[in-house]
């Protein structure tokens, strides 16, 4: 996988002067079946969450109050999204380094995943996701 993989879905919006609704269908508005769903929140300022990659697992993130920075990192290439509208999600594949900080006060990041939690799919370490991605240490 490669950073051109990562992508923001615009996510439908139903505009109504009552409130706006958007709405998630799994393999329709995201290209996987939704497994799991949890949300980071109350992240003190200055911390950051991610650190991390995973082997199978496809993820979107969504800004669903406030705003947050996601830096993504394919081994090769980074770039740096700013979460800040809950109709945008960022969808990342497996494979790609993430990490996320720059919180507002308030700020709460849903994340739909495509499989159960699972310790084996991570890669906690920066330099063995390099190795594995490019062949050769960074």
């Amino acid at each position: 996988m490669s950073l051109k993989d990562c992508k923001i879905i615009d996510l439908p919006k139903i505009e109504d002067p009552r409130g706006n609704l958007t709405f998630i269908e799994a393999n329709h508005h995201v290209p996987f079946g939704i497994e799991r769903v949890y949300y980071l929140y109350d992240v003190p300022g200055g911390s950051h969450r991610g650190g991390h990659a995973h082997k199978g697992l496809h993820q979107l993130l969504i800004a669903m109050s406030g705003s947050f920075d996601i830096l993504l990192d394919d081994g090769r290439t980074r770039f740096k999204y700013h979460m800040n509208r809950s109709y945008y999600g960022l969808y990342i594949p497996p494979m790609i380094w993430r990490e996320i900080d720059n919180f507002s006060s308030g700020s709460v990041c849903m994340v739909l995943a495509s499989e159960h939690y699972d310790e084996d799919d991570y890669y906690r370490d920066y330099e063995t996701f390099r190795t594995v991605v490019t062949g050769s240490p960074a």
